[in-house]
Parts: structure tokens; C-alpha cells; sequence
């Protein structure tokens, strides 16, 4: 996960034979796509066309549904002209321009802070150094990101477009062929594959620096290339910050993704419509649950721990080999330890008051966004949480306007839940409990803030211009129940961030700078959804024995298909078996170090060539949050002439056919 400032061009020679040249990286930079969503893309045509996967866009395509004879997720959404590209409300691009190193400026601003002081005093230097790199260009968007947990910040500033169109995706019976059971599984047969188009002031936009498409094969072997945002992993915590994931934060989150998984499956029984509306909500939290248990088992094995423990062990004897580092950072580690004692005491209300307040209820968090923005747009820019300063108010602003539509029913699972779990995890007499609830019962309240208008895009708006005093007289119930019951999360975050969150990254960067000292910048820095370069090539593995083949083909996947689901292929892919040819390569395994985010990352061969679209990677994994393992790790992926067969004979898209090839 090598970030572009920092390519490791004669180790990635020396690997793969490959000399990444600076045009290569450049091109490759320029085509990469960020969807705010969570996802990553690739350009594909100068038209602002861009490939990613179907899971991607599924929720854009639900929310277009609009009919009640419409069901894009389920039976796909196929245009004929750009006349019927439709946007998606809540999805911005963002490609990136160049990175700034901005380390010194934030390090001089934070000297001689502690604690929550900390925090505020760093987010806001990064807010500043943000403001300095795009002023307030609207066509930009500038982050400040740390990396080595504080070793180095840097701003990533971005082109961004904020009307990403719907183009084509398909059934969900050809995505997510295989369902639950093939989730992170090999073989695949997985058509997971979707294109949108950028657009400026209504017309697709210009995107000259595009991928040029490979019609050949991946070949076992053979260099791959993924270019993409990985989310998050944590693979640079300490021992006593693993054992926490493993025995607190874990258990915690996954018993919590259960049970709201089973509200969803018996949502979904309710009858057609409750199941379209459930169905992208509960592949999404299966699909994190499955995470959650891979996560869980990484750090349940002993092998895997003790070699933690003995990476950490030598680093930390390198450390006290040097009596100036030594007295720098030597303490760094305990320091994090002792910190560790506290999450246990304050992680859980954090979660249920503050990081987590709403547990997937996009309408509060979005409400609690809007009503802390009026909240601290009143105060001294200096007094202010650091995501309230100026300089982020106009992405705030942009959130706000493109809120994606909520539907009601899911937001009231979701509300009753979390106030559910909330009372059961602090206690019915607990003064945060009864500030959410009063003398009300968890579904009577979330039943209540069920109704809120804040879906509606124009009442947003109005608050939002109308600041403290509209927000004040807003009778809206989600409205008026988060102003209440805002101190309480706020005094949750406080005691947080004064015991864990400040003392932590204290530590950690004093840990990141032993590593530089000692290491040198001879490894890359943890995801953190920024533009990453992973190389590996086209491999299969062995798997309790025996061997997994890298590569599937369609007529595997007509082997395959049973007529029961989640093994029943769509009627346009049994009309068209005839006409493809069977042994194309159809999903594919690479051994390119991937995690979430990375979903619809291109794949590129050794020219830079797109020859897939990367969705899933297998069990081994999972645990890649924590570690990766170049034995069993693996990426799966769509190969492109599978995608160019289907469009063109499944789909008959001919027109993107022609624009993808140039034909």
C-alpha cells in the first residue's frame, strides 16, 4: 500500500521485473478514482467515464428506484444515451492533483500539548495547512491526513466533481453471484462490475489521462498492479492496542453487527418492498460481520500475536540501544499500555454516545452534523471542535446539501437499535440513558425521531443558512432530541479523548518517530483511504492442502449455477451462454495487498493497461486489517475481457463497448 510520493521503484524491479517510470505513475495517479462513498474507481474515457464495482453504486441504484415497478439493484440499470444517465445523490469523485508534506507545521503547532489540547491544536493546524492548499476553490478538495500514526501529515489535494452519474450496472444476481456463501471465497464467478460518468456543469466532463483497456487475459504470473484508496488498517498498533481490539472493541462491535443483522432478515420477511429496502443494508453489515470475524480470529492466533510481540520487542531494544532515543520515545509503549486502562472504562460510552451515536442511521448522523456545525459556528474559531473550523465548513455545507435519501423504515430499525444497546450496555439508571430516553421506551422514541423531515434537502438548507437560531426554533423531533441530548455525547467525547484518544497519539507519534529513526521510511504507512499503489502478480495458493487455481472462466460459472439462490444465474446471462466463449477468463487471484475501500480498484499490467476490476479478496484476508501475508492473501478481481464479453453479448451495450475499446 505504497503512497504515491513514495513509490519503491528498484524494490518493485527487483520483485516484478517492472521499472515503474515517472509517466507510468503519473498516468496511473490521473486515472485513479476516489468515490466518497467508500470505494475506488478508474477513468476509462475521455468522457469522464470510470469504472468501479456494482456493490459500489448499488445504493445509488436503489434510491433511483423511485417506482414502484422499478428495482435497478435487482434487475440492473442499463442506459442507452447520456440522456438517461442518472446522477447519484451523495456519491462525489475526487482524483488526485498532488500531495504536500505539511509534517513540520503541524509537529511546531502541537509542542508542548497534552491530552484533548493535543487533538484540537493538530486538527486545527491540519484545517489550516488544508485552507492554505485550496483556499476556497469549490472545483478542490484538500485533507489532511496523518500517516505512521503522527510520524508524518500531509495534505492530499484533490480535483473533485460532485455530479457522478449512474451509467450502467447490472443485476444482482450476476454481481454478487454466490451470495453470503462465495463472500471472500475462491472460486468466483462474480460479474461485480458498474460505470459511472463525471460530469461538469452538465456535460461529462474531460478526462484526457485515462486507462487504456487490455483485451487479453490475465496470465498466471504475471505483474499486477492495484491503484486505488484502501480504507483503514491498523497493522502499525501496538500489542497492548491489539489485545484491546481483540477483548473489547471486537466482541463489542460484533455482537452489535449481529443483532442488527437479524432485525434486518426479519425486516426483509415482511413482504417484497421491506425486502428490496433491506436487501443493500444487509449485505452490507453481513459483509462487515464477515470482516469482524476474520479481524477476530487474526488476533485470537497465538503464531500470529507472538510475532507481533517480537516485531515490537526488537523494535523497542533498537530503541533502547540509542540512550538519545531512548529518552525521547523509549516510554511511548507504556504510555499506550496505561492508556489501554482507561478504553476499558470509557470505550463503550464513547462508542454508544459518541463515535457510534445512531449505530447506521444516516438521517442522525447527518442531523447531529448540522446542529454541532450551528452549535460551534458561534463560538471563536479557536474554542471549536476541529472539524468545525472555517476551513471545513464548506464540505460540511456540501454533505449536507447531497445527503443521500433515507427510507423511514430502516431508520427506525437502526434508531431502535442503537437506544436498545445503548440502554442495555450503560444501564437503565444511567444519567446518559436517561437523557436519551427519558421516561420513554427505546421504540417509542426511535418511533418518533422515525418521523423527522430532515430528508427533506430544502429544510437541511434553511437550517443550515439559518445557523444557531433556526436550528433552536426547528421543531423537527430528530432536531429537537439531538440538541437535548448532545452534552451527553459531547461529555463522553471529552473524557475520551482526554484519557485515550490524547495520551494515544501522543505516544504513537513518538513511537513513529523511533521507527524513522531506526527503519527509515523502508515500509509504507497504514490505509487511510489515500491513494495507494499495491504490486503483486496473478497467483492462486494452498488451502488446507490443496491448491487453488488463480482463475475461473464462464464456463465454470455455468457449471456452477443451479437455479437456486444464491446459485441462480440472471435470464440474460442463461439466454446468452451460447454466445460467449467459455473458456474466457471470467474472476481471477493476485497477490496484491488490498482492504476495504480498495472495492473497485483497476487492476493494470505492466504498461499500465487495465486487465480488471478488483471487489473482494479471499478468507485469508480477512485479518488484513492487522497484517498481511503474502503466502495466502489474496485479491480477487474481474477480469476485463469478461466485462467487454458481457457487455457486449449479455448487455449488448455496444456504445460503451466502443467507448471502452476506442473502436
Amino acid at each position: 500500500m505504497w503512497t504515491f510520493d513514495k513509490i519503491p521503484v528498484e524494490r518493485i524491479k527487483a520483485a516484478t521485473g517492472v521499472t515503474l517510470d515517472p509517466a507510468w505513475l503519473d498516468a496511473a495517479q490521473a486515472s485513479a478514482v476516489r468515490l466518497t462513498n467508500g470505494c475506488s474507481a478508474g477513468l476509462v474515457s475521455g468522457q469522464g467515464l470510470a469504472i468501479t464495482n456494482s456493490h459500489c453504486v448499488a445504493d445509488c441504484a436503489q434510491v433511483l428506484s423511485t417506482q414502484e415497478d422499478e428495482d435497478y439493484a435487482r434487475d440492473g440499470f442499463l442506459t442507452d444515451g447520456r440522456d438517461e444517465e442518472r446522477k447519484c445523490a451523495g456519491v462525489q469523485a475526487e482524483v488526485l492533483l498532488t500531495i504536500i508534506d505539511v509534517t513540520d507545521q503541524v509537529r511546531a503547532a502541537v509542542v508542548g500539548k497534552s491530552g484533548r489540547d493535543f487533538l484540537r491544536v493538530r486538527d486545527g493546524a491540519m484545517a489550516v495547512a488544508e485552507l492554505a492548499a485550496c483556499g476556497m476553490d469549490q472545483t478542490l478538495r484538500c485533507q489532511a491526513i496523518g500517516f505512521f500514526r503522527g510520524g508524518q501529515y500531509k495534505v492530499y489535494k484533490y480535483r473533485r466533481y460532485s455530479d457522478v452519474r449512474l451509467v450502467f450496472a447490472p443485476e444482482i444476481a450476476a454481481s454478487a453471484f454466490g451470495g453470503d456463501p462465495d463472500n471472500f471465497n475462491f472460486p468466483r464467478y462474480a460479474f461485480d462490475v458498474a460505470f459511472v460518468r463525471l460530469y461538469v456543469d452538465g456535460k461529462p466532463a474531460s478526462t484526457r489521462s485515462h486507462l487504456e483497456w487490455r483485451d487479453a487475459p490475465p496470465v498466471e504470473g504475471e505483474p499486477t498492479f492495484v491503484v486505488g484508496s484502501p480504507g483503514s488498517t491498523e497493522r502499525q498498533l501496538t500489542v497492548a492496542q491489539l489485545e484491546t481490539q481483540r477483548d473489547l472493541v471486537l466482541p463489542v462491535t460484533q455482537l452489535q453487527r449481529a443483532e442488527v443483522r437479524g432485525r434486518l432478515i426479519q425486516f426483509g420477511r415482511e413482504g417484497t418492498g421491506e425486502a428490496r429496502i433491506a436487501a443493500q443494508a444487509l449485505a452490507w453489515v453481513q459483509n462487515s460481520y464477515k470482516l469482524g470475524v476474520g479481524k477476530q480470529a487474526a488476533l485470537n492466533d497465538k503464531a500470529f500475536m507472538a510475532a507481533k510481540r517480537a516485531d515490537e520487542d526488537a523494535l523497542r531494544a533498537k530503541v533502547a540501544a540509542d540512550p538519545a532515543l531512548a529518552a525521547q520515545t523509549g516510554a511511548a509503549w507504556d504510555e499506550i499500555a496505561q492508556a489501554q486502562h482507561a478504553a476499558a472504562e470509557l470505550f463503550v460510552p464513547w462508542r454508544m454516545l459518541e463515535s457510534g451515536a445512531g449505530l447506521g442511521s444516516e438521517l442522525y448522523y447527518y442531523a447531529r452534523l448540522l446542529v454541532r456545525a450551528a452549535v460551534e459556528r458561534e463560538k471563536p474559531e479557536a474554542e471549536r471542535l476541529p472539524e468545525y473550523v472555517d476551513a471545513r465548513l464548506p464540505l460540511i455545507e456540501r454533505k449536507l446539501a447531497d445527503t443521500p435519501p433515507a427510507d423511514p423504515a430502516l431508520e427506525r430499525i437502526y434508531l431502535e437499535h442503537w437506544l436498545l444497546k445503548t440502554r442495555e450496555s450503560l444501564g437503565v439508571d444511567s444519567a446518559p440513558v436517561k437523557a436519551l430516553l427519558g421516561r420513554e421506551s427505546p421504540e417509542a422514541v426511535a418511533e418518533a425521531l422515525a418521523k423527522t423531515d430532515f430528508g427533506d434537502p430544502d429544510m437541511r438548507m434553511a437550517l443550515w443558512k439559518g445557523g444557531l437560531a433556526a436550528v433552536q426554533a426547528s421543531e423537527d423531533p430528530l432536531i429537537r432530541f439531538i440538541l437535548r441530548t448532545d452534552p451527553v455525547a459531547r461529555e463522553a467525547r471529552a473524557a475520551y479523548e482526554s484519557q485515550v484518544s490524547g495520551p494515544t497519539d501522543i505516544a504513537a507519534e513518538k513511537i513513529a518517530k523511533a521507527r524513522f529513526a531506526v527503519l527509515g521510511d523502508s515500509v509504507y504507512p497504514d490505509a487511510t483511504f489515500s491513494l495507494r499503489l499495491s504490486y503483486g502478480k496473478v497467483a492462486g495458493w494452498e488451502e488446507r492442502g490443496r491448491a487453488i487455481a488463480a482463475t475461473t472462466t464462464f464456463a465454470g460459472f455455468y457449471d456452477r449455477v443451479t437455479g437456486a439462490e444464491p446459485f441462480a444465474a440472471a435470464p440474460r446471462w442463461l439466454e446468452a451462454k451460447d454466445r460467449l466463449k467459455g473458456d474466457t477468463v471470467f474472476d481471477f487471484t493476485s497477490t496484491n495487498d488490498i482492504i476495504g475501500g480498495n472495492s473497485g480498484s483497476p487492476v493494470l499490467d505492466a504498461k499500465g493497461r487495465l486487465i480488471g476490476v478488483a471487489f473482494d479478496g479471499n478468507l485469508p484476508s480477512l485479518g488484513g486489517a492487522y497484517g498481511y501475508d503474502g503466502a495466502t492473501n489474496r485479491t480477487v478481481s474481474l477480469s476485463a475481457p469478461a466485462i467487454l464479453q458481457a457487455l457486449d453479448k449479455v448487455y449488448e451495450r455496444g456504445d460503451l463497448v466502443s467507448e471502452l475499446t476506442g473502436r
